[in-house]
């Protein structure tokens, strides 16, 4: 999610904080800015758009014109792109600016009191109360003052800041989110990402969380969040440039697949309060009991998550819910009015379909409500109200984190709703919220049978064509599944409910075919495994996911893939991971060009 670089030494430093932030680029982001000291005081240059924007301003970076600031490249989370949202934010008096990583959840509370204490706001961002309230707490101390705002911040968060009063110094604090100190020879850096400076250093400090780190020209020296001082290990990074943008990962897909559970976890934590699901989203409880029909409309893998919604929609609320193609729903002459809730979801939202489709929704008077990452996007900005998926940009053309974080703020509305409509009990709601909150553990375990899928592709990477089949939420996943396949390794792919086997697909399964069998749920496990004998019967070879308390099925299935259990109605988010590796390592093998699959584009903005 964004980018951070700061610099403090001897040489000119905004040209040093515009290379770096390029070398950021790729993270994806909105707008992008610099803090500079300039000798008489804090100077901020920054500007909506690509970093060419900044880089014009500052006249390719000849101002401002110093040897200590901060830059910063933006993705929208609180408050649409604009200059005046645009990172570094500053206090009123401008003595401090600050660059922030993150969400911090508690910034309303926070800003309601200061505004009750005088302090004025100029931007919709989150990270202008961090600079209002460290200029709040200043004390002429800037680890004192620190350890104090560490304290009253709630959220993930990476921050570098300046103050007027120091000019020789950059304040480094993070939780939950990547932060580090690259350490040169009378020069000293931070990043987001050690891609920023390995230009300038490779020897780093990695900051933890919780930790304050002063960094000055002469050295740096860190702190816990009471203020004691810390010794760091000093690391030796030994990435080339390209290696180090994708964290260490050959590409940025599989780099987004191992993000998920920090990815689902940003989703659902600012969203959970003491065990009560709260969204942002100006929807009341009569609002909710007066629709009597949903529609889910969406394209791709933003599809295929409203599949896996629509069953779950159903389940909970035990409303009508219609799951539609967005290419399609302006064309059907839908059945919708003002008792119908209509679903758009897209991650860039910007998808010309899908944007098609919600303004087919709103003139036929339905409620409009947006699932999309990128804050200020069209559809966010059409809709009646937007949930943000707060995914950060995925890079890779082919989505993973972004499926994952739809479907996890899917479930939380479905909780939601389930709940003002009295259609779930007190326990059942609280049962729910639990398994929503326990995702992100449970999708950091399924990381690990990565291996497995390995061995699995090795053995099919040369197939033609491969089936895909399972029942209800396992059919939804198996739906993604099949894409992912076919999106980077160009290979046929296909998946079905599983009581349609016998209605013509199965006329071509033949020795050696490869089927994965989906088959998580329990109430129709026997189901499944009664196709997976229909299959095997016809000679293909099977591998099954199933969860890890289920009973053993190796006499059907060559390859088994355990994933943790879960509750039923949102095992989408762990079956799903065995596929996206598969898809993975089967284009690997294949020597496909795994991040840009050919004809291919990540936001799809023409019909």
């Amino acid at each position: 999610m964004c980018g951070i670089v700061g610099y403090v030494g001897s040489r000119p430093v905004t040209p040093i904080l515009l290379d770096g932030l390029g070398k950021l680029e790729y993270r994806g982001y909105d707008s992008a800015g610099v803090a500079v000291w300039n000798g008489d005081r804090i100077e901020v240059e920054k500007a909506k758009g690509r970093l060419s924007v900044l880089r014009e301003n500052t006249c390719g970076g000849v101002h401002p014109v110093g040897c200590i600031g901060i830059g910063h490249t933006r993705w929208a989370t609180h408050g649409k792109p604009s200059d005046i949202n645009s990172h570094p934010q500053t206090s009123g008096t401008g003595r401090t600016a600050v660059v922030h990583n993150g969400i911090i959840e508690n910034y309303y509370e926070l800003r309601q009191y200061l505004i009750s204490q005088g302090v004025q706001f100029v931007s919709d961002t989150d990270t202008e109360v961090v600079a209002q309230l460290f200029e709040y707490y200043y004390n002429g101390d800037l680890l004192a003052t620190a350890t104090r705002v560490v304290g009253v911040l709630e959220g993930s968060y990476a921050l570098g800041i300046l103050n007027a009063d120091h000019p020789d110094t950059m304040v480094a604090l993070r939780r939950d989110a990547p932060l580090l100190v690259g350490v040169g020879e009378g020069e000293n850096f931070i990043a987001s990402d050690v891609a920023a400076i390995l230009k300038y250093t490779r020897d780093v400090y990695y900051i933890d969380d919780k930790e304050i780190a002063l960094v000055r020209k002469q050295g740096v020296e860190v702190y816990d969040q009471y203020g004691r001082k810390v010794d760091k290990e000093l690391r030796h990074v030994d990435w080339d440039v390209q290696a180090a943008e994708k964290g260490g990962y050959e590409h940025f897909f599989l780099k987004e697949i191992m993000e998920q559970p920090e990815a689902v976890r940003a989703t659902i934590s600012p969203r959970i309060k003491n065990g009560r699901v709260e969204l942002e989203i100006p929807l009341s409880d009569e609002d909710i009991r007066k629709f009597d029909k949903i529609y889910i409309a969406a394209c791709g893998s933003a599809y295929y998550v409203g599949v896996a919604a629509g069953y779950l929609l159903e389940e909970l609320l035990r409303v009508p819910t219609t799951v539609q193609l967005a290419s399609e729903f302006r064309y059907q002459n839908p059945i919708v009015d003002e008792k119908t809730l209509v679903i758009i979801i897209s991650q860039s939202g910007e998808t010309a379909d899908s944007r098609a489709a919600l303004r087919e929704a709103k003139s036929r008077g339905a409620t409009t409500l947006a699932v999309v990452n990128v804050v200020g996007s069209s559809i966010a900005r059409e809709a009646d109200m937007s949930l943000y998926t707060w995914a950060g940009p995925e890079i890779s053309v082919a989505t993973t984190k972004a499926y994952s974080t739809q479907l996890a703020a899917l479930y939380l509305l479905a909780i939601k709703m389930a709940d003002a409509r009295r259609s779930i009990t007190d326990e059942r709601y609280a049962e729910l919220v639990r398994a929503v909150e326990a995702l992100p553990t449970l999708i950091e375990r399924a990381l690990g049978i990565k291996e497995q899928v390995q061995q699995l592709a090795a053995k099919w990477f040369s197939a033609e064509h491969v089936f895909f089949i399972g029942r209800n939420t396992d059919y939804a996943v198996t739906l993604e599944g099949a894409l992912k396949l076919k999106e980077l390794s160009y290979t046929m792919s296909e998946a079905y409910a599983g009581g349609e086997l016998k209605h013509g697909p199965i006329s071509l399964i033949e020795d050696g075919t490869p089927v994965m069998a989906v088959m998580t749920g329990a109430r129709l496990f026997d189901k499944t495994l009664s196709n997976v004998k229909e299959v095997l019967a016809r000679g293909a070879s099977i591998a099954a996911i199933v969860g890890e308390s289920a009973r053993d099925i190796s006499t059907e299935a060559d390859c088994i893939l355990r994933v943790p259990d879960c509750e039923p109605l949102f095992s989408a988010s762990l079956s799903v991971i065995p596929l996206q590796f598969l898809a993975y390592y089967i284009a690997s093998l294949k020597g496909c060009d795994i991040d840009k699959p050919r004809n291919l584009a990540k936001s799809v903005t023409v019909e």
